[in-house]
């Protein structure tokens, strides 16, 4: 084979990784996992060596030497992976000091209050491919609502927020004080409004390891959720608006892109002494707002050659790379955006980030 891979441009060649000495293991696979101090992460090594497989141990260990180098993480969530129960591992990265910022979909967001306050109360319908337009008809008329194969129980959560809420937004218009999003929501926790449900574990939730770090959470877009769209209609005062209830001024919530602003500052300090990296659970809006940070400055700012580039940018996700779609679009394509560098290390995992981000967090959590 030696002779055969001398044949090729060194282009090419560089591209080839040959068998290294050890990764085959001495003894069978039980007995070698058995006797490590990183069952989970020795299980990795030995299973996870082709295709997505590869791919998720080869981002895992590169985050990890990243983070052990004084490297910070930017991670990005996106789908409904807070329903998903995301946070028991996300969490504790976070506690870790793993993670530095999380830059979340709305919903994400206020999902991982909801399973802190009514986990008892989700379901789940496994066979979810199997329901018919009908059945599903019947569970809108039931007030049960599906997120795949997941229900959220909007009575036993959105509703039990709310009040704590509309009464913070009425207190800021009233003192002409506009604040985050994520900001009301902390107060939540803060001021004791609210407490877990009885078989909830605190520890699984996301936002609260965030607010007990202080580590900060951006959420782009916060109209595109359940209390987003709550908090909408509080601000509408058109013709289809027909009972008394409170009038908000939209000012009151701060916006995208007052977000995308502050992100300058953090960037341009947290990277100072610092290379981050970006871990990116899905695509969509929670990713694609936070990596333009860096061409931004670039470019808008005028400060090109004055900004550190993202150290590496890894994805996980399943969107095809098709008719100019975020999501889909590989790690090459950044970089004719300049989101990222030739230097910058990408790895796009083509997979299920339920199935694949646990694995990373194992790793980066020495299990």
């Amino acid at each position: 084979m030696k002779k055969k891979f001398n044949q090729l441009s060194p282009a090419l060649k560089k591209l080839i990784v040959t068998e290294a000495p050890g990764t085959a293991g001495m003894s069978p696979i039980t007995s070698d996992v058995k006797k490590s101090k990183t069952p989970i992460s020795a299980f990795a090594e030995r299973t996870l060596r082709h295709c997505n497989g590869g791919s998720t141990l080869q981002a895992a260990q590169w985050l990890k030497e990243h983070v052990k180098k004084g490297g910070k993480i930017v991670v990005t969530v996106s789908g409904a992976l807070s329903s998903f129960q995301v946070g028991v591992t996300l969490a504790e990265l976070i506690r870790k000091n793993k993670v530095h910022l999380v830059s979340a979909t709305a919903a994400n967001h206020e999902e991982s209050y909801y399973r802190y306050v009514a986990h008892s109360h989700y379901a789940y319908i496994p066979r979810y491919t199997e329901l018919t337009p009908e059945q599903e008809a019947e569970l809108r008329d039931t007030g049960l609502r599906r997120i795949t194969d997941t229900f959220l129980p909007e009575d036993e959560s959105v509703r039990i927020m709310e009040p704590h809420l509309l009464k913070m937004w009425k207190e800021a218009q009233k003192k002409g004080e506009s604040y985050f999003p994520h900001e009301y929501f902390r107060r939540l926790f803060s001021e004791g409004l609210i407490k877990p449900d009885p078989m909830a574990n605190p520890q699984d939730c996301w936002a609260l390891a965030a607010y007990e770090k202080n580590i900060p959470i951006m959420i782009p877009g916060f109209e595109d959720s359940t209390m987003g769209n709550i908090f909408a209609s509080y601000t509408y005062d058109g013709k289809y608006r027909t009972d008394d209830g409170p009038r908000l001024d939209p000012r009151i919530m701060k916006t995208g892109l007052e977000y995308f602003t502050w992100m300058y500052d953090w960037y341009m300090k947290e990277s100072k002494d610092a290379p981050i990296a970006f871990l990116q659970l899905g695509g969509g809006i929670a990713a694609d707002f936070p990596i333009c940070i860096v061409p931004s400055i670039k470019h808008d700012l005028k400060l090109h050659g004055k900004v550190r580039d993202w150290a590496g940018f890894i994805e996980i996700g399943s969107s095809p790379m098709s008719y100019g779609s975020y999501s889909g679009a590989g790690g090459k394509e950044k970089i004719t955006w300049d989101k990222l560098s030739i230097e910058s290390y990408f790895q796009i995992i083509q997979s299920d980030v339920t199935v694949v981000f646990p694995w990373i967090a194992a790793v980066l959590l020495d299990l």
